[in-house]
């Protein structure tokens, strides 16, 4: 059975990705006095009284605006209000009870969930002020709860109040078989838009205006081909373009969703074709060893002949000469082309990526291979490699014991690594081959 879902909503720079970090313990969500920081859901679990839960902490909702983000933010509130079992209604005593808290409680009243309301900002959480007491005003079935989310004082009696409040949950921890897919691009390369297109909902923001997902979003998706978890990132500037302290966030906050991810999919734009940002991107994901996907999104507004494809190929992986394994799909995120196929892609290169071969065979190609290619020598030295073993999967990673590893020159482990993928395939993941001098510790 599902876990239960907790929405934290409220208006902006009240302290909710301040109470999400602290309830999941880590810092998923930015935490900045800047209103609008947090613009899409981010997704993270927390476990209290032997439950799991999972935590949405969501853009600050400004029930009357014209502004296009804050507008969509509201969407995203609501988006999450509908999906969640409970909802955490954050207020903030120093600014005390607004005209916007009000609208907001009219908002949520209508959702007919059980509403928690926090008062956050509470110093002193045993002896709370009287201004503590005009919040009643807010009218929910439920009494409000101080709390101070930057030290965490209340925290429990938060979560107590969330478990009373919640119907009767099993937890699923069955999760083995989620392959996690980071989407990486430089801005506006379409990457939210993919995940709408997967996902067949305005699940993400999209607009036009760069730099729109700030932070990481997770979303769950299953279908026919298998259980999935897709990281939006945010897009990923030149350095000299990351201009503000969020935005740097915002970058480490990619990096660290391609850690996360057993498979990346690089969103590169067609109509822009590839660029120097496109090549510093793919690098990220090369150097964590992940199983990548290269993408060319918006194939619709191309204009085609029999050329075009495989001039595109060639442009591609002459940028990408280091991840020539990477296999690349035409899409249109837009129209849908192609987008189902991806999920054909996503499990054959984590597959591949999770292959283990066994000692013996390795061997028997090493043999071949040396004697197809004489290994290098040096002043009357030649390299000798003794044995090769794999020692890790995702990325797959070979140990070969020599006599010299200042002998085994790149190009010499080259062409083993490219002797491994012809024998055995290995497409969409990156290979490491790790050469050990005779004596030399294995660690």
């Amino acid at each position: 059975m599902a876990k239960p879902v907790i929405a934290i909503v409220g208006r902006p720079n009240v302290g909710k990705s301040t109470l999400f970090n602290k309830l999941i313990g880590e810092r998923r969500a930015i935490v900045e006095d800047t209103p609008g920081i947090t613009r899409d859901r981010i997704y993270g679990e927390t476990e209290w009284r032997g439950k799991t839960m999972i935590v949405i902490d969501t853009g600050g909702i400004e029930p009357k605006t014209d502004d296009l983000i804050l507008k969509k933010m509201r969407e995203q509130a609501q988006i999450a209000i509908d999906t969640a079992d409970v909802i955490v209604f954050m207020c903030d005593i120093r600014t005390g009870l607004l005209a916007d808290d009000l609208d907001i409680a009219v908002m949520l009243k209508k959702s007919k969930k059980p509403v928690i309301p926090v008062i956050n900002k509470v110093d002193r959480i045993g002896d709370v002020p009287p201004e503590f007491y005009e919040f009643y005003e807010l009218g929910f079935d439920i009494d409000p709860i101080a709390l101070s989310s930057l030290h965490g004082s209340g925290s429990g009696d938060l979560l107590d109040a969330v478990i009373d409040a919640l119907p009767e949950f099993e937890n699923d921890d069955s999760d083995d078989d989620v392959i996690n897919v980071a989407v990486i691009g430089k801005p506006n390369a379409g990457k939210s838009s993919l995940i709408n297109r997967i996902l067949g909902d305005e699940r993400l923001i999209v607009s036009n205006i760069a730099g729109t997902t700030r932070d990481a979003i997770d979303t769950r998706f299953e279908n026919e081909f298998g259980k999935y978890n897709f990281i939006d990132t945010a897009g990923i500037r030149r350095r000299s373009k990351v201009e503000d302290r969020v935005e740097k966030f915002s970058v480490l906050r990619a990096k660290m969703a391609v850690e996360r991810a057993q498979v990346c999919l690089l969103v590169i734009d067609a109509a822009e074709g590839i660029s120097e940002q496109d090549e510093k991107i793919a690098g990220i994901a090369h150097e964590a060893g992940k199983a990548t996907i290269i993408c060319v999104n918006k194939w619709d507004l191309i204009d085609k002949d029999n050329n075009t494809v495989n001039s595109y190929t060639k442009k591609i992986y002459d940028a990408l000469s280091y991840m020539t394994y990477a296999p690349l799909l035409f899409i249109s995120a837009e129209t849908g082309q192609r987008v189902t196929k991806l999920f054909e892609y996503i499990n054959y290169v984590h597959n591949q990526a999770n292959t283990r071969i066994s000692t013996g065979m390795l061997n028997d190609l090493l043999a071949e291979a040396v004697n197809r290619v004489q290994p290098p020598s040096d002043k009357g030295r030649r390299l000798k490699i003794y044995y090769m073993t794999q020692t890790s999967v995702a990325p797959p990673a070979f140990v070969c014991f020599c006599n010299s590893a200042e002998l085994f020159h790149f190009s010499y482990q080259r062409y083993i690594e490219n002797c491994l993928r012809q024998t055995f395939g290995f497409k969409g993941t990156p290979i490491k081959i790790i050469v050990r001098q005779k004596g030399e510790s294995d660690s």
